[in-house]
């Protein structure tokens, strides 16, 4: 029997808590990674376990017939509770409120997962089924019991996180709205996956037959809504880890005038160790702020604060907002430098003290060097 469509998303959800792992390293006291984590792993077991060929080769190892069916049940269960203790973390909120929260959800479904694995040790299921266990099983004592705990524990879970997802949106914009609002979706093909379950339950009790919504359509109800509610969560996350990369590379491009001027006269330039392209972005910009630096504190004996004076006063009376009008001082201020350096290098003033300006935006002096009319002016004033 082929369990493709069961591992490929498996070997899916390993990738991505591989992916995470490091992450996970760093910063394990990270609520919301833990939870993330934790639901990556988990669905990837329950796809695992729920393969057919999975669980005839679990039965066989273990030696019980159809010991599958409980721990596919249990881990059914951790399931809901780690997407319901996720969604806890996400929304944020008081830590000790949310802590208290997550540790609930968790005894809740701790609980369900030890009577699951009691009530089917109270049971008899002398037969091995690997597709139709709930129905075939539906009249058994304690068995019974164990489908109907383990198919409510999952309605609880649905039910909850469908309002607690739908409250949040309501509360909610962009793209966290969006993935919330597919999380629902998701978890409405799980109530129909779990109606299915129920009613062909119910019609084995009442001496019908309706298997093939438990067999065929339940299944594949279950995938579409783990699919959807994945996609859900991932959406927002996913859009924020994009966005804060190309906000990390915008930088570091907008900090590419202000370094290229520095080159010249930067103590390590021509030395330092070129950085490979797929570096992260943050340290590429890091990297890059630090060769800024040290070209500027090369630059401090060659300040000339009546030049930065000046522009200052010049930046002003074109309009320029405070801010902006200090950083074109300043980036005029690094260009009559840079020039100071290049042309005279050893008519070096007696003050050699940074002037005393507070932190320079790099950025707004970077892209000043390009396009401001101060500096431009300062460049085509002859040296003193």
């Amino acid at each position: 029997m082929d369990g493709t469509s069961y591992y490929l998303p498996a070997v899916a959800m390993a990738a991505v808590l591989a992916v995470k792992s490091p992450s996970l390293r760093r910063s394990w006291r990270d609520p919301l990674l833990r939870s993330v984590c934790a639901l990556l792993a988990l669905t990837g077991l329950v796809f695992f376990f729920a393969a057919p060929p999975t669980i005839a080769e679990v039965n066989d190892i273990i030696g019980v017939t159809n010991v599958s069916a409980p721990l596919v049940y249990c881990l059914l269960s951790a399931f809901s509770a780690a997407c319901l203790v996720l969604i806890v973390n996400w929304r944020g909120g008081p830590p000790e409120r949310t802590r208290r929260m997550s540790r609930r959800w968790i005894t809740g479904y701790g609980v369900v997962i030890v009577a699951l694995v009691v009530l089917f040790a109270l049971g008899d299921t002398p037969v091995e089924r690997l597709r139709d266990f709930d129905t075939y099983y539906a009249d058994e004592p304690f068995v019974r019991e164990m489908i109907v705990l383990y198919l409510g524990a999952l309605a609880v879970a649905g039910v909850a996180m469908n309002v607690m997802c739908g409250r949040w949106a309501l509360q909610v914009h962009g793209r966290l709205r969006a993935g919330l609002l597919i999380i629902v979706a998701g978890y409405v093909c799980n109530i129909a996956y779990l109606t299915a379950k129920f009613t062909a339950v119910v019609a084995r009790w009442n001496g019908g037959n309706l298997d093939h919504l438990s067999t065929d359509v339940a299944p594949v109800l279950a995938s579409a809504g783990a699919q959807i509610s994945a996609v859900g969560f991932c959406l927002p996350l996913a859009c924020q880890r994009a966005g804060d990369t190309w906000s990390t590379w915008c930088t570091y491009r907008r900090l590419g005038p202000l370094w290229r001027e520095l080159a010249p006269v930067s103590p390590h330039a021509g030395r330092a160790p070129r950085m490979s392209w797929w570096s992260p972005a943050e340290l590429q910009v890091t990297q890059r702020e630090s060769d800024i630096h040290d070209g500027l504190l090369s630059l401090y004996p060659y300040f000339d604060t009546g030049l930065r004076a000046r522009a200052h006063a010049a930046a002003l009376a074109t309009g320029s907002d405070p801010d902006q009008a200090r950083a074109e001082a300043d980036a005029a201020m690094v260009a009559a430098a840079v020039r100071a350096r290049t042309t005279e290098p050893e008519a070096r003033p007696t003050d050699s003290t940074e002037p005393a300006e507070g932190p320079r935006d790099l950025v707004r002096m970077s892209l000043a060097l390009r396009h401001s009319p101060v500096v431009r002016a300062t460049r085509s004033t002859p040296p003193a």
